[in-house]
């Protein structure tokens, strides 16, 4: 499988790493470290019992601190609900039969069931473990361990959100926006290396262009998730003013990309195919490699340079348009004087104008 070759592998390795020291990240670090520090300075000073139960205060802000504002206060009130329903459920033990050895692992498995429903989101962890903890560690101060640790876990959640509002993350607009450039790059260099593929002689010697084709179908999975997470990241945010219409494009963008995609892999596939003398592969005629060979690399010159409008971004895509209508012509003859027109050229000859209406070329494909 593509995943397992070394390059990709060696190439994701060196996406999550620079993933990790991104700012966005490094800002959700630091303010992590803040709130846990804070939290932990407060929590002595609570008052009662809950004093004695410091330590879960910076546990409720390591749990509250999210990338997004939405995404923290949403996973803070979902860890204090599991929290809470765990801590009633082992309240209902002990004011009844008590802790014994089979009481215990019946909260569990009642805990484990409602952690089930999906009415907890992240917080349904908490539920079996928060039962567990009361009936095993709170033991006979049972009543005061599930008022501290509730107690000292919402401060810790409190401290955090306030971190996380006063210090607010900036929108991941940007972020996606790079990746989806990046996206863009690699479109564009898959279909670069197809041309050069069906201009070498066959069987090519390079053939990571044909295991690379399955990658593009997780970067857009990825991709999606990216976007979804920048526009959590705009929601509640002060800082997210003005970045509305950059999110909207975005989407436009990862859409006509995505599909641009799908047009690739078709082709790669098709390609592939015949060239390695696949059950499902074609006989490319001899007339279309040359013609073939070069709208590839024309509507991949496109592809890299985006929206872009200088006079250099005109003539590549006039010169793509005119490879391809090149390619049309080809193939039309070529079905006339073959009488035949299935193979490989065809599919690629309509894919690649599809892909240039796509790119917003297509009134240039009409001349």
């Amino acid at each position: 499988m593509a995943e397992s070759h070394p390059r990709l592998r060696r190439a994701g390795i060196a996406r999550a790493l620079h993933d990790a020291v991104l700012p966005a990240r490094l800002l959700l670090v630091a303010k992590t470290m803040l709130a846990v520090g804070l939290a932990w300075m407060i929590a002595p000073h609570m008052p009662g019992v809950t004093d004695e139960y410091p330590y879960y205060a910076p546990l409720g802000a390591l749990l509250s601190m999210y990338p997004t504002l939405m995404g923290s206060a949403k996973s803070s009130f979902q860890t204090l609900l599991g929290l809470a329903t765990g801590i009633g459920l082992a309240t209902i033990v002990v004011l009844t039969v008590g802790p014994t050895w089979w009481t215990i692992p019946l909260v569990v498995g009642v805990g484990v069931l409602l952690s089930g429903t999906g009415w907890f989101g992240v917080g349904r962890e908490y539920i079996p473990m928060a039962a567990l903890f009361v009936l095993i560690i709170g033991g006979q101060n049972a009543d005061d361990y599930s008022l501290g640790y509730l107690t000292q876990t919402a401060v810790g959640v409190a401290v955090g959100l306030v971190v996380n509002f006063l210090i607010a993350p900036a929108p991941l607009t940007g972020v996606a926006a790079a990746r989806l450039e990046a996206f863009r790059e690699q479109l564009a260099r898959h279909l670069d290396d197809i041309g050069s593929a069906v201009a070498e002689s066959w069987p090519p010697e390079h053939e990571q262009w044909a295991e690379d084709a399955a990658s593009l179908a997780d970067t857009a999975g990825e991709l999606r998730a990216a976007l979804t997470e920048a526009d959590e990241s705009r929601r509640g945010n002060p800082r997210a003013k003005g970045h509305r219409p950059r999110m909207q494009q975005s989407h436009e963008e990862l859409a006509a990309l995505d599909r641009i995609a799908h047009l690739i892999r078709d082709i790669s596939d098709e390609i592939a195919d015949t060239i390695w003398d696949r059950p499902a592969g074609l006989p490319l005629d001899p007339a279309l490699p040359g013609p073939l060979s070069e709208a590839c690399h024309a509507v991949a010159e496109v592809i890299a340079r985006g929206d872009a409008s200088s006079g250099e971004d005109h003539r590549a895509r006039a010169e793509a348009a005119r490879a391809t209508r090149l390619l049309l012509e080809t193939v039309n003859d070529r079905t006339v004087d073959e009488r035949s027109s299935m193979g490989p050229g065809v599919l690629s000859a309509m894919h690649l104008r599809r892909i240039l209406i796509l790119s917003g070329t297509g009134s240039s494909t009409e001349d």
